[in-house]
């Protein structure tokens, strides 16, 4: 059973997207560092169906797609409620799953997602932003994981 703590609607971490971003709690990972310790616990509201649908259609004139920041503690959950919605939507809405796994769980399809960030968050080699970083961004076209993290680099300006 998952539960999340928070949500809101982003538009950084999905580019090209307005996002809802669930904060889904009782991460096993752990990071050393981590940004969002309180999202250790296992506490908050259930994140079943009926609670992302109602959260989906709260949001649903403003949003382009939904992502699940965590569920590593049952990424087969994860899955299942990316299919759902993906279902209940017709496709409209992408999913996407921020994991903090090095790869995808065996029980997992890529084809299950419209994106999918891995990689656990080490403080020496930076975000997603960062040239250094170890997390990937992909972006899952015709069956493929297409490497997108260099969508997060800082844009240069000109002077």
């Amino acid at each position: 059973m998952l539960r999340y703590i928070n949500y809101n609607i982003v538009f950084q971490e999905v580019p090209g997207e307005v996002t809802l971003a669930i904060n889904i709690s009782n991460c096993p990972n752990h990071c050393k560092d981590c940004h969002s310790p309180y999202l250790w616990k296992d506490t908050g509201t259930i994140l079943d169906k009926i609670s992302l649908m109602e959260l989906v259609n709260k949001y649903r004139q403003a949003i382009t797609c939904v992502c699940f920041m965590g569920g590593d503690i049952d990424p087969e959950e994860v899955q299942n409620l990316s299919v759902y919605l993906k279902k209940q939507t017709d496709g409209q809405i992408k999913t996407g799953w921020y994991s903090g796994k090095n790869k995808l769980p065996a029980c997992c399809s890529i084809e299950n997602f419209n994106y999918i960030k891995l990689g656990a968050f080490i403080k020496e080699l930076g975000g997603l932003s960062s040239s250094t970083t170890n997390q990937r961004f992909y972006k899952i076209e015709e069956k493929q994981m297409i490497d997108m993290t260099r969508l997060f680099a800082p844009s240069k300006s000109f002077s």
